[in-house]
């Protein structure tokens, strides 16, 4: 199958990796110093002038389809994110950055006009950044039918209780909303109807960060993964998206799109490891010869090549069955490259390392820190497990 980009994709993708190239490459280094000298968790400034060039020229809100967004589709999408993802924090330049992105598409889908001017507006024009906070620490959050933490009605407001972790981007200052689900209808005979999904300001009195989580050593500031505490959080009725019960309906509609991006953007990870291993192999002579010409290197360059396309091949399939049959008919799709991207890029990565030798270890070039998301991103949004489970379910069905 030939996936055709739209010739607007093709101009605007000249235009990102152009923009990538004269504007976020030169700048990882004072990204990652402004991001140290922190004492208080926010957007570097370095991001924040960036942000302001690339809305300056129409490379804003790429991700998102439909009249608030760029109007691309998936398919289009595609090779945008994948150079974005060369740098771990380019997306946000572009205000299309996790778990932005997610949050962005459930209140265009799913907002009321009064809550999308409230937060949706807010975060278009990227004003504000918002988290996510779904897994909980007591119990095996990838069965979202378990989650524990509590909405109950009193009068005219709903009341939280529960303690999230893993809520990604929640201890930035610039974050000013949480986007909380919980369970409110324990006792629905339907355990998919028993959740509910609250819109809930950042400083609502109760809500108490406890501390930002290390994903493989890395704190990952200025964005972090909080564990946040609810005790007793107050929110008008008019805070709950969609309804009473609609909860993982929503986180469906949320994590499809969310997984794809994940996988584009790994993709463009996994394409700068490989540039590194091999420009760094070429530069290297052990036993007389460049790294790049001894046997095992030459066989590992070729070994992620393949691999690379092999997972591009499957991606643009993914995005051109949502595009065309829907996210729920493509479910299959969507599981099979949650799996095959972040283990390609794990493996990619790897061997990049490998051949950077000590040196690969640290953060110098930039690969510890991309196996560490690679390797996170085979447990976010569903572990690997949960989508082979599914896949071989639905590949079994068709014998019965």
């Amino acid at each position: 199958m030939h996936f055709e980009h739209s010739e607007r994709a093709r101009t605007l993708l000249a235009q990102v990796e152009t923009f990538m190239a004269e504007q976020v490459l030169p700048n990882e280094h004072l990204y990652d110093q402004q991001a140290r000298a922190q004492t208080v968790p926010a957007t570097p400034a370095i991001v924040q002038q960036l942000k302001a060039q690339a809305r300056a020229q129409g490379l804003w809100n790429l991700f998102l389809p439909g009249a608030h967004g760029a109007g691309l589709s998936n398919l289009d999408y595609a090779p945008l994110a994948e150079a974005m993802g060369r740098v771990l924090w380019a997306s946000e330049v572009f205000n299309c950055s996790a778990p932005d992105t997610g949050n962005m598409e459930v209140l265009t889908l799913y907002g009321t006009p009064a809550q999308q001017a409230r937060w949706l507006k807010p975060l278009l024009a990227g004003e504000i950044r918002s988290a996510f906070s779904m897994t909980e620490p007591a119990v095996a959050s990838s069965d979202a039918t378990n989650i524990r933490c509590s909405i109950t009605q009193d009068g005219d407001h709903w009341v939280v209780n529960g303690r999230k972790w893993f809520t990604s981007g929640a201890i930035n200052s610039d974050c000013k909303l949480l986007i909380v689900m919980g369970k409110s209808s324990p006792d629905h005979p339907d355990s998919h109807r028993q959740q509910s999904m609250l819109l809930v300001p950042k400083d609502t009195p109760g809500i108490t960060i406890l501390r930002d989580m290390t994903v493989f050593g890395y704190d990952s500031r200025p964005v972090g993964h909080a564990e946040v505490v609810y005790d007793n959080v107050r929110v008008p009725l008019d805070h709950m998206l969609l309804g009473e019960g609609r909860g993982f309906e929503i986180a469906q509609g949320r994590l499809g799109p969310g997984r794809i991006h994940h996988c584009m953007r790994l993709i463009g990870m996994a394409e700068r490891a490989l540039e590194r291993m091999c420009r760094r192999t070429s530069q290297r002579v052990a036993f007389g010869k460049p790294v790049s010409e001894q046997g095992v290197t030459v066989e590992r360059v070729a070994e992620c090549r393949i691999a690379i396309e092999q997972a591009r091949l499957l991606t643009l399939h993914a995005a051109h069955r949502m595009d065309t049959v829907g996210n729920k008919v493509a479910k299959a799709e969507i599981a099979m490259i949650k799996v095959a991207v972040p283990a390609m890029a794990c493996k990619v990565v790897d061997w990049a390392i490998q051949a950077h030798g000590g040196g690969g270890t640290s953060n110098d070039f930039g690969l510890a820190h991309a196996y560490a998301m690679a390797r996170a991103l085979r447990l976010a949004d569903g572990p690997d497990e949960v989508h082979r489970q599914q896949l071989g379910r639905m590949e079994l069905k068709k014998y019965r």
